[in-house]
């Protein structure tokens, strides 16, 4: 079969690779989509990040080269023995967290957390930018009847965001600014509506994901016309109850942090391809917070209720589908170099 497969950064190879086969509780998953991620382009520009490159990963037992993709959604072509979650022929989204489990379920309450961390698709174990791919039980989620496979492929990424604001302290009623407008910036947008968020602010400087977040009802400021710090507090008289950073740039995290009013809460959503400085005063003095998350637990059934009511709308977000031999031009390479593109998905077919 065919797969995309990492070798090293700007590496990205579609190759043929052995099919996967299924071991007890596990299933083996025909590819219908595979989204393209934020994580997937940094590994592709600066990685490795979390592929295992100096060892294997303690879970999947697999080091580089590994196939990438880990938002994806299939059709359940085969179950191992001892599986009784999923049946062949159910439309699925993957839950593509690595960490330890057993007879078909995470070990731990909060297994994002788990300091063996990987992703299926980034950390090894196969991957979703190829035809097929073998999973755990405890990875697989069924899509209700109303939930396309391209909305399938949604789900990972909106995990992202609504466990952001689940983890914040956002209350109904409370204002909220998110720092950068790519595809999870926009479904943090979709999380905080759907969380009851009153005001939401969003600062971006593409042309087009500032028209993409005014449509999802957000307030936009562009950087470059007014400072974002200055012009929220004036907004607000003062500033935002909860920001949430999802760019990864130094000089942004601390505009996030400054933008909200004294005891707010800053949560960093982004991975990081670098270290950035931050002033602790402007913590200290004002007594704010900042959060970091990670990844997502316990919430793919909610999102996919979402969903249902037209939360996270992949015909918002999706600005392209490619054929996995278009991966690399048109894919990792288009996003590298035009901003308009939201989010891409990849058929391995």
């Amino acid at each position: 079969m065919k797969a995309a497969v990492w070798h090293g950064a700007k590496d990205l190879r579609v190759e043929d690779v052995e099919e996967p086969v299924v071991s007890n509780h596990e299933v083996k998953v025909k590819v219908k989509w595979c989204g393209i991620c934020g994580s997937d382009l940094h590994e592709y520009l600066a990685g490795p990040i979390f592929i295992p490159a100096e060892e294997p990963h303690p879970i999947s037992k697999d080091q580089a080269p590994i196939i990438m993709g880990h938002e994806f959604a299939g059709e359940v072509v085969e179950a191992g023995e001892g599986v009784s979650k999923v049946n062949v022929g159910d439309r699925v989204a993957i839950e593509p967290i690595l960490a330890p489990h057993a007879n078909g379920r995470y070990e731990d309450e909060k297994y994002n957390l788990s300091d063996s961390l990987g992703f299926h698709g980034l950390s090894g174990g196969g991957g979703g930018f190829s035809e097929y791919t073998v999973v755990g039980e405890h990875m697989v989620h069924q899509l209700p009847e109303e939930l396309s496979y391209e909305q399938g492929a949604l789900v990972e990424p909106a995990a992202v965001a609504l466990h952001a604001v689940r983890q914040s302290s956002l209350k109904a009623g409370d204002s909220a600014a998110v720092f950068g407008a790519g595809p999870i910036g926009l479904l943090v947008i979709e999380a905080l509506k759907a969380a009851g968020a009153s005001t939401i602010y969003a600062v971006e400087v593409s042309a087009s994901r500032k028209k993409l977040a005014e449509e999802l009802g957000a307030y936009v400021i562009d950087p470059t016309d007014a400072d974002p710090v200055e012009e929220i507090k004036r907004l607000t008289n003062g500033g935002i109850d909860v920001s949430y950073e999802v760019t990864g740039i130094p000089d942004v995290l601390n505009q996030c942090i400054n933008s909200t009013h004294n005891g707010g809460e800053s949560v960093i959503v982004s991975i990081w391809e670098s270290e950035a400085s931050i002033q602790p005063n402007d913590l200290v003095i004002k007594e704010k917070t900042v959060k970091g998350i990670i990844a997502y637990r316990h919430v793919y059934p909610a999102v996919m209720e979402l969903m249902k009511q037209g939360y996270f709308n992949g015909d918002k977000l999706i600005t392209n589908k490619i054929k996995l031999d278009q991966v690399v031009e048109e894919g990792f390479e288009q996003l590298t170099e035009d901003k308009s593109q939201i989010k891409i998905l990849v058929k391995p077919e």
